[in-house]
């Protein structure tokens, strides 16, 4: 199995934030705040910037709004009531809505010139919903349906390259960039409806 991206980084970027999540902690910051902070950030910058076409600007600050969303995940492990069902369902909703607003934001900044990447990144998004519905789905009937091609924190990382690279003026960086995103996520769809079906005949 291919390691994902997500399970390279995270050991190294939790070892970072640790003392700035404990000391937010210490400020009376709860792991939920952080995440709706962070998940409210990035959608408000998403729409500042991107329809008016600041590309590169928008993806810096976006960044660092998705950055900040990393520390709801280890304030709550070092927090003395711990992870909850509350904060697992305002965490995975926040994720939904951001990456949502990231790519409807990058429409509309594209939709004055009638781009024809438009029918491209709608299909980005429709995946980048199919994923994790899929895995809550399969995950309510009693199947694991984990893993595949590209997850979230691949997409999401593939987007904001893209889009940043094509704010700074890098030729055929959005396309490819969208493109990919679009390919993979069908993939990964592909490969969770495989991996329920195959467990469903199982059962």
């Amino acid at each position: 199995m291919v390691a994902m991206i997500s399970d390279l980084l995270k050991p190294a970027v939790t070892r970072v934030i640790t003392p700035s999540a404990k000391i937010l902690l210490r400020l009376g910051l709860t792991p939920n705040s952080m995440t709706v902070l962070g998940g409210f950030g990035v959608v408000v910058s998403a729409f500042a910037f991107y329809p008016t076409k600041h590309f590169f600007l928008g993806t810096v600050v976006i960044t660092f709004f998705i950055l900040s969303d990393l520390f709801d995940g280890t304030m709550a492990r070092l927090s003395k009531k711990g992870s909850s069902p509350w904060g697992s369902f305002i965490d995975s909703t926040m994720d939904r809505v951001t990456d949502s607003s990231v790519l409807i934001a990058l429409i509309l900044g594209l939709d004055a010139h009638g781009d024809r990447l438009i029918p491209v990144v709608l299909i980005a998004i429709l995946t980048g919903v199919l994923v994790p519905y899929i895995r809550a789905k399969a995950e309510s009937i009693g199947v694991a349906c984990s893993g595949g091609l590209a997850e979230r924190t691949e997409r999401l990382i593939i987007a904001l390259v893209a889009i940043g690279l094509h704010g700074l003026g890098v030729h055929f960086a959005l396309a490819v960039g969208m493109w990919l995103l679009a390919v993979l996520g069908t993939f990964t769809v592909i490969q969770r409806v495989m991996i329920v079906k195959k467990a469903v005949k199982n059962l």
